[in-house]
């Protein structure tokens, strides 16, 4: 957590929830006659917008042998339309002064601009050109696979920590989608044909699998009939069938040992549990995010107070879990042995499972857990400050199946999460037969 975070915590501290949460900001949603989801959020501090397109497609969408589509395609976007040559929209944009870019994601692809609230009509002319009549030449194509395949070079393949997170993933979720790379595997990039990406566009951009986020200064009127007059008139198209990315409930512990390229030896632990959407109740995502925060939510926490500071079993570790996914998820946990105390892997383990168990056997008190609770709070309250960290969520939400309007109502949430649910949590979910470990050592080094 960054210190203007750790000091809004502070500052949190024993405010009642009303004081935290101002009234929500006006919020619109208009769904066009082809489908199309328009969400306007009003934010009139400065005379800026923000706006996204996001498209239920990502990852998680595809099979093997055809891993990397959604990623591929996204770079495609960029590569010329009906209207447009290749590059020729960026090029606008950057005329305007505006920012633009596009991410991938295992359950979404999004494509954003930020930009003067008076040239909201150009980014959204350009968005409908590329959506209704995308080209994909053939030979942009040959050019940009190229890209693709060197941007799997240097962001996983020649990073140690990123081709283990990679292989730990796969193994972690043995049944979903979720194991698939956003970037996709090199031997599927290596026979990706542009026919394959033309089909993959065919299949999922259509305005009936796309949601409009508009954030900013802006009403909804205005914006809803900017949407009605770039993308009324797109038809829409039936969608293949997209069914929820789910995992057994206990598939049975699961190991991997890498030797790979680092100095140190490191651990991951990763162990089954439910989204959000996934969730017999909302309460127990939220608790899950807690716990997260109970071990891991600064300097106070379990994991650099004990571990850390307290044994010196550890030189860095860390906690993490995402409720805001389509499916089911993963609640992480990351250690470095801390090797100048002549500590090892198995000795972390034992350290982890040591919080764990606490966590089962009694509930944080009341005082810890408002502490922690602030400090969640208050990095959300910090992050949303932020027009473009708003559109995001809101998009994230809608895209994975929830609702917008939990950005409103997650403050409430979170304040409703009692110590007993959190020891609720920790006994249904930290249990060995939900559990993946990797133990990633330097090249050379014997796995024990």
């Amino acid at each position: 957590m960054n210190v203007i975070a750790r000091h809004a915590a502070f500052l949190l501290l024993g405010m009642p929830l009303a004081a935290l949460a101002a009234a929500p900001q006006p919020t619109h949603e208009y769904t066009l006659d082809n489908g199309l989801k328009v969400l306007v959020r009003e934010d009139h501090r400065a005379p800026v917008v923000v706006s996204q397109l996001w498209y239920k497609v990502g990852s998680s969408y595809e099979t093997p042998g055809q891993t990397g589509l959604s990623h591929a395609l996204e770079h495609m976007m960029f590569k010329g339309s009906r209207k447009l040559g290749p590059g020729e929209s960026s090029r606008i944009l950057r005329e305007l002064g505006a920012e633009e870019n596009a991410f991938t994601g295992d359950d979404y692809t999004a494509y954003y601009q930020v930009l003067a609230r008076d040239r909201l009509p150009v980014a959204l002319e350009l968005e409908a050109d590329r959506l209704a009549s995308l080209r994909l030449p053939a030979e942009e194509f040959a050019r940009e696979i190229e890209v693709v395949k060197e941007e799997r070079r240097l962001r996983t393949d020649d990073r140690p920590s990123a081709q283990a997170y990679e292989r730990f993933k796969a193994m972690a979720y043995p049944a979903s989608g979720y194991r698939t790379p956003t970037i996709g595997w090199m031997p599927d990039l290596d026979r990706m044909s542009v026919d394959d990406l033309r089909t993959w566009y065919q299949s999922w951009y259509v305005p009936n699998n796309a949601t409009l986020v508009v954030v900013g200064d802006v009403g909804g009127d205005e914006v809803k009939q900017l949407a009605e007059h770039y993308f009324g008139a797109i038809p829409s198209r039936p969608l293949p069938v997209a069914k929820r990315p789910l995992e057994p409930a206990e598939p049975g512990e699961r190991r991997l040992a890498l030797n790979l390229k680092v100095q140190l030896p490191s651990l991951l632990y990763g162990f089954n549990v439910p989204g959000l959407a996934t969730a017999e109740s909302p309460r127990e995502a939220h608790a899950l995010r807690l716990i997260a925060g109970l071990l891991d939510g600064g300097y106070s926490a379990r994991i650099p107070a004990r571990l850390e500071r307290g044994e010196e079993l550890v030189s860095g570790a860390g906690a993490g879990y995402d409720a805001y996914v389509r499916g089911d998820s993963l609640f992480v946990l990351n250690a470095t042995p801390n090797v100048q105390k002549g500590h090892t892997l198995e000795e972390v383990e034992a350290g982890l499972w040591r919080l764990l168990d606490e966590l089962k056997e009694t509930p944080p008190t009341a005082e810890e857990l408002e502490r922690v609770r602030a400090q969640v709070i208050a990095g959300l309250v910090y992050e949303r400050d932020s027009i473009a960290r708003q559109a995001t969520t809101i998009g994230q939400l809608e895209t994975v199946g929830l609702s917008w309007q939990l950005i409103d109502e997650e403050l409430a949430a979170l304040q409703a999460v009692t110590p007993q649910d959190i020891q609720d949590a920790a006994r249904r979910y930290f249990t060995r037969s939900r559990l993946t470990v990797a133990h990633v050592l330097p090249e050379g080094a014997n796995h024990d």
